[in-house]
């Protein structure tokens, strides 16, 4: 492995998430870059890699499952009237370079590639960001660019027949454990309520461990969450919930998350807190 293949994070000097930008997987999975362990501060790993109920479920990245009917999710693809469905259709992301590497962050391109040729060129950039002794934030932003001379759309299960199911963009599989995490935003409680609805931001809070994550651009702030706990523990952003999202040629769609991971169970009033520090200019 060369050193272009994989990035560590770190915050104030402490290795916090490892990125692999050229992970070796089978096509099903739909390659592409990711970012794990995750950790808390403490050390609290609070992703998962491949696990066994999801093995398209790669840590941290970018996972879009229908982009003009290519998979870059993994796994099987909803069609409508037939249902998940094994399909030879799987795209990936490949990594293209990176244009800055500091210990805190990196800016990389890549693209993204599947049976008719490359579809998307992708911009992400990555930061951490210490906020306090015991919480760190993961600023993420991604720009998919249209490089094709005919219209794009992205797609969902969702937008494809079956309800609840807007998951595509951003997305985050967390660390699997019992009871299962909690889920509250600043008005609402419990994933069922929070599912498929826009908030500013969105806990996800284990055992010892807290994620908040938000909506930093305009964009994303209307994008709903997409919110998993029961069947495994996960939450993205829903780049298509009812409909699906143009790009047409030579166009860009842009969105950033910024994750707080912090030690502890937070409630509301420091989960607010401290997501207006991280996503403070």
């Amino acid at each position: 492995m060369t050193s272009d293949d994989f990035a560590v994070l770190r915050v104030a000097g402490r290795p916090v998430g490892r990125y692999v930008t050229r992970p070796e997987l089978p096509p099903r999975l739909s390659p592409r870059p990711y970012l794990h362990p995750v950790t808390t501060l403490a050390g609290t790993v609070v992703t998962e890699l491949s696990p066994a109920d999801h093995t398209h479920h790669l840590g941290v990245g970018v996972a879009v499952p229908d982009v003009e009917g290519n998979n870059f999710w993994g796994g099987r693809t909803y069609v409508r009237d037939r249902g998940p469905t094994e399909l030879d259709n799987h795209g990936s992301q490949r990594h293209s370079g990176f244009q800055l590497r500091d210990p805190d962050g990196f800016v990389e391109e890549l693209r993204w590639i599947a049976a008719p040729g490359e579809l998307l060129r992708e911009r992400r950039t990555v930061a951490a960001t210490e906020l306090t002794d015991t919480a760190w934030a993961l600023d993420f932003t991604f720009s998919l660019t249209n490089v094709t001379t005919d219209p794009l759309s992205v797609g969902s299960p969702a937008t494809n027949g079956r309800p609840g199911a807007a998951y595509g963009g951003f997305f985050w599989r967390a660390r699997k454990e019992e009871p299962e995490p909690d889920v509250f935003t600043a008005s609402a409680q419990g994933a069922e309520t929070a599912h498929g609805r826009p908030a500013d931001w969105l806990a996800l809070a284990g055992a010892d461990w807290t994620l908040v994550f938000a909506g930093a651009t305009a964009a994303t702030r209307r994008d709903p969450w997409f919110v998993r706990t029961a069947e495994y523990p996960g939450v993205g952003s829903s780049l298509a919930h009812d409909a699906r999202l143009p790009v047409p040629p030579g166009e860009t769609v842009v969105r950033r998350v910024v994750t707080v991971v912090a030690d502890g169970r937070l409630g509301r009033d420091a989960a607010a807190a401290l997501v207006r520090k991280a996503v403070s200019p």
